[in-house]
């Protein structure tokens, strides 16, 4: 089984980003399950969501709280909360950021990979300049790094589950798909 947690903010779309992930890994003919944990319900609360995917049926019915992969929409919640949290060792994070050197020892010891998701949702008119919505272009970005879907898959999920712009949406996936990269691994920290 592969457990995935989203940390989003309310408004960017981490509920809808776990729900299609999902989808795009049950056209792969997996057995899937998303689910959200709200807290406080506003625009820009933390908000997480999760997604399991696997081989066979999942009777687990609770949070995920040792995920093998962890997706942030927005990176100010890495000085916020403890988005790392329970990740397992040499663990995946995709994070919204700009592709650069990270300084944050807490992230030292995972794979982390990085895409622009803002720049790239801003460019396709997903949302606003001061609100971008990012959640497709996050999961462009999940499908090149962790290489467990095909982007074909995620587009397709994409233009099946937006409710609004669904090639916008995919563009920007396709993008990010294109745009991602591994920032930093265990090995290269040693």
């Amino acid at each position: 089984m592969i457990e995935i947690r989203f940390h989003g903010r309310g408004g960017q779309g981490a509920v809808v980003a776990a729900k299609i992930l999902a989808d795009a890994f049950f056209h792969e003919g997996k057995h899937v399950q998303s689910f959200p944990a709200f807290g406080v319900e506003r625009r820009g609360a933390p908000v997480t969501a999760f997604t399991r995917i696997d081989d066979s049926p999942i009777y687990i019915r609770c949070n995920i709280y040792e995920p093998d992969i962890i997706v942030v929409l927005d990176p100010t919640l890495l000085h916020e909360t403890s988005v790392v949290g329970g990740l397992k060792a040499g663990g995946l994070i995709v994070l919204n950021i700009a592709p650069r050197p990270l300084s944050n020892p807490e992230l030292q010891r995972y794979t982390v990979a990085a895409v622009d998701a803002t720049a790239i949702a801003v460019k396709h008119n997903l949302g606003t300049s001061t609100n971008p919505i990012v959640n497709t272009a996050i999961l462009g970005a999940f499908a090149q790094v962790s290489g467990l879907v095909r982007i074909e898959s995620v587009l397709q999920a994409i233009r099946e589950g937006v409710p609004k712009g669904p090639e916008q949406n995919a563009a920007a996936a396709q993008d990010a798909y294109e745009q991602a990269s591994l920032i930093t691994t265990p090995a290269t920290n040693k």
